[in-house]
């Protein structure tokens, strides 16, 4: 058939309205509508984060603050954000901890397997194909930003993966809220070719200047050094936020320091249970307190 005797292609003209081109503004309206009514949309939810990586002559060094937040709490002071992907592959994750921690685990075990399979070593692009396809398929929604480095049989690799699945491939690289005060101190401190003691002192100001610019940020300065044939993991490198005062007799407060906002007393009835006792032919029935003695020595069953 010719296209000229096809019929036309049917569209929906039930409200009376003619089909026009363009962008549909129908879920806005909607938005819109349930806003008014007390309804309010779904947003991001803002993480903090700094996480830094640079490439050295002969490997790399990756670097981590030591903060996990909850909204506006500080949840955890020292939590470690450097995970293991491979023995010679390590990854840095920023954004929300269950996202970074899992996405992190199933790659490493995927290589485990890879590494059985093939009897090699991984290699750093096989880890960062396998992360940028998981999160490029759900679109952002796994919110895992990270950094991932390693030394493989072709040289030592840096990637920075997007929580929608690109990639970036560069010398030094940072990720998370603190990540423009880490890139200025790489931008005006990198230069080709560093040694070793260099790029841990750069990675170490980098990382200390998004603790101090930074909300989402602080604590201490994680350390991974990645190198041919072993690793150095560094918890606690660096301790700038240490607290100057402790009480030796630490800390105690009288009743009363914090007032009581509410006191709710719950009253619950006490439910005897009942159980046979069985001795030969008869039976009887007894509450729970009498059936105690005839349980230690061993002369009732349970109905």
């Amino acid at each position: 058939l010719s296209s000229s005797s096809l019929p036309p292609f049917p569209m929906d003209t039930s409200h009376g309205a003619q089909p026009t081109g363009g962008f549909s503004f129908e879920f806005a309206e909607r938005n819109a509508l349930l806003e008014t009514r007390g309804i309010k949309a779904p947003t991001s939810l803002k993480t903090g984060t700094t996480i830094a990586g640079i490439k050295f002559k002969d490997g790399i060094v990756l670097g981590a603050d030591t903060r996990a937040t909850d909204g506006d709490t500080v949840a955890d002071k020292n939590c470690e954000k450097i995970h293991y992907i491979a023995p010679n592959i390590y990854c840095c994750g920023a954004g929300v901890s269950a996202d970074t921690e899992q996405v992190t685990a199933m790659v490493s075990s995927s290589l485990v397997l890879h590494r059985l399979a093939t009897r090699r070593a991984s290699r750093v692009v096989t880890a960062v194909t396998l992360l940028k396809q998981h999160l490029f398929r759900y679109r952002g929604y796994v919110q895992a930003a990270l950094v991932l480095g390693g030394v493989d049989v072709t040289g030592p690799h840096l990637y920075t993966v997007w929580p929608h699945g690109s990639v970036d491939k560069l010398p030094f690289v940072s990720m998370g809220s603190g990540s423009l005060a880490a890139m200025a101190v790489f931008e005006s401190g990198y230069r080709d070719g560093m040694e070793q003691e260099d790029a841990v002192r750069l990675v170490q100001a980098a990382v200390r200047g998004g603790i101090f610019n930074d909300l989402g940020s602080g604590s201490n300065v994680d350390i991974t050094i990645i190198r041919k044939d072993d690793v150095d993991r560094i918890r606690g490198f660096d301790t700038p936020n240490e607290r100057k005062f402790r009480n030796p007799r630490g800390y105690m407060f009288p009743p009363g320091t914090t007032a009581v906002l509410d006191t709710k007393v719950e009253k619950f009835a006490s439910i005897a249970s009942r159980v046979e006792v069985l001795e030969g032919d008869h039976s009887q029935s007894m509450d729970m307190g009498e059936a105690q003695g005839e349980k230690e020595r061993g002369e009732y069953r349970q109905c």
